[in-house]
């Protein structure tokens, strides 16, 4: 036994998948944001994502030798900060962008079809 769904539902349902592969596409730009932001130095560059979460670390070969404890930790936090700050500037950027735009103007286009 067959029936045909009403084309009501059938649309809230285009609409629904429509916005689960947006907001997976969305997902996945923001897991690709990478920030890597030399310190001071340039001896100490990290990685950080959007979320300002530590990822990577570089630290130029005889740069442990050549700071004291505090230095070298001022050097990493310099560089950590400055990598979030950029990741950060990255994520707000792709949110200010109406990521719904496009769904938007396609319901809108669909609307005056059907007047």
């Amino acid at each position: 036994m067959s029936y045909d769904m009403h084309p009501d539902v059938k649309a809230a349902l285009d609409a629904a998948r429509d916005l689960r592969h947006k907001i997976a596409d969305l997902r996945e730009q923001i897991d690709s944001i990478r920030a890597r932001r030399p310190s001071p130095s340039g001896a100490v560059v990290p990685e950080v994502d959007a979320m300002g979460r530590l990822t990577a670390l570089y630290l130029a070969p005889g740069t442990a030798a050549q700071y004291d404890n505090q230095e070298l930790a001022a050097e990493i936090m310099a560089a950590i900060r400055e990598s979030a700050a950029d990741a950060g500037r990255q994520y707000r950027h792709l949110m200010d962008v109406d990521p719904w735009a496009e769904m938007k103007a396609e319901a809108e286009a669909r609307a005056q079809v059907e007047q």
